[in-house]
């Protein structure tokens, strides 16, 4: 069961880095330099990808995709402390993985760094925002709405957020492997991965403080 659960988020981590950076690659080949375009096609991929993935691998192992989102569920109690270096290794793997794959696809070097720039302290706010949006509609959706619900939140956020809502630790790390429309520098990676575990503890608590969801 314990193998089951690595192999499913590393597949739909990995996945969902196939999604996000392929279809930034294609949105930019097809765009014609126009990045408004582009960002609608990487969107509404990652839109589709995500609702999909959740539905698949959440029986499984919580389709979390993102170790923000696992360490809150550790915390909870709702993910074995035990398991959370597992995820988070399996995540990040997967995203790698994810990233090499959509590199292949497009002919692009599949070792490769982003030379992409993501900075400032705008764009941190953004990940904080981003972060604990997606918490709390993780901690608060009905069961059944899940799925629809966080692909939602984040295809809106990838446009009302100034970083377009990477919200997800394993996501900022596996983009820094395709330079890319979807790519980020890796130097700019640590400062995102901070903001969103600032994010994650905002979003929690604030749940916490809204109080048990009515069904």
């Amino acid at each position: 069961m314990i193998r089951q659960r690595l192999l499913a988020e590393f597949l739909a981590t990995g996945l969902l880095l196939v999604t996000v950076v392929g279809s930034g690659i294609m949105a930019e080949r097809l765009s014609d330099g126009n990045d408004a375009v582009a960002l609608l096609a990487n969107t509404l991929a990652t839109v589709g990808g995500l609702y999909v993935l959740i539905e698949v691998f959440g029986s499984i192992s919580g389709a979390h995709m993102n170790p923000a989102v696992s360490a809150v569920m550790a915390a909870r109690g709702e993910l074995p402390k035990a398991l959370l270096p597992a995820y988070i290794v399996f995540q990040l793997a997967g995203a790698v993985c994810g990233a090499w794959l959509a590199n292949a696809m497009f002919d692009l070097p599949i070792l490769e760094l982003s030379t992409k720039v993501r900075a400032g302290a705008g764009q941190w706010l953004g990940e904080i925002v981003a972060t604990a949006g997606l918490l709390l509609v993780v901690l608060r959706a009905p069961a059944s709405r899940v799925a629809v619900m966080v692909a939602a939140y984040i295809g809106a956020a990838y446009w009302f957020t100034s970083s377009t809502s990477f919200a997800n630790p394993a996501a900022a790390f596996g983009r820094m492997f395709s330079d890319s429309f979807a790519g980020i520098s890796p130097g700019d990676v640590p400062a995102f991965v901070v903001a969103q575990v600032i994010g994650a503890a905002l979003g929690a608590t604030i749940h916490k403080l809204l109080g048990k969801p009515h069904v």
